[in-house]
């Protein structure tokens, strides 16, 4: 997340915005939800979204076959 890094070097929401061609909105949740956040807790919020996508895969493809 080099936009948060970015943020808390002290570059605005704008020019972030502009940089990454993201809104204003979009910087402020990201920011909500993961600034400060240090980076092995990036890394386990990203392990279980995938763990948690690939659940939700397998159980679907279970109630399609009930």
């Amino acid at each position: 997340m080099s936009i948060l890094h970015d943020a808390e070097a002290g570059i605005s929401a704008q020019k972030l915005g502009h940089k990454h061609a993201i809104s204003d909105a979009t910087f402020y949740i990201w920011y909500k939800n993961f600034g400060g956040t240090e980076i092995p807790e990036m890394k386990r919020l990203k392990s279980l979204e995938e763990e948690n996508a690939r659940l939700k895969k397998l159980l679907a493809e279970a109630v399609v076959k009930m």
